[in-house]
């Protein structure tokens, strides 16, 4: 399936790329790397993340990160639609 990611989710990719390259510019790489790597899998395992807590989306957790990927499964392609760091408090509704 081909993955789309939103503008809300590049845009949070890119605020996590930045602040972390606050402090460490290559480990900011490595995280984006790894989420984007990660995000990719779900072209041939779709269902490889959790139910969401928001009605109708998934959730990818990002392993050795702290950061979690909600999507959502439409009938041609795989919605990024955020990138939440887990200690964040979830929106009602993506």
């Amino acid at each position: 399936m081909r993955i789309k990611w939103t503008k809300g989710a590049q845009k949070n990719l890119m605020q996590i790329e930045e602040y972390i390259a606050r402090d460490n510019p290559k480990g900011a790489v490595g995280v984006v790397i790894k989420i984007i790597k990660a995000v990719g899998l779900l072209s041939h395992n779709p269902a490889m993340g959790r139910v969401g807590r928001i009605f109708d989306t998934r959730e990818l957790i990002i392993s050795g990160t702290p950061f979690i990927v909600p999507y959502r499964i439409k009938s041609e392609q795989i919605e990024i639609l955020r990138v939440f760091h887990s200690s964040m408090v979830w929106p009602d509704y993506l």
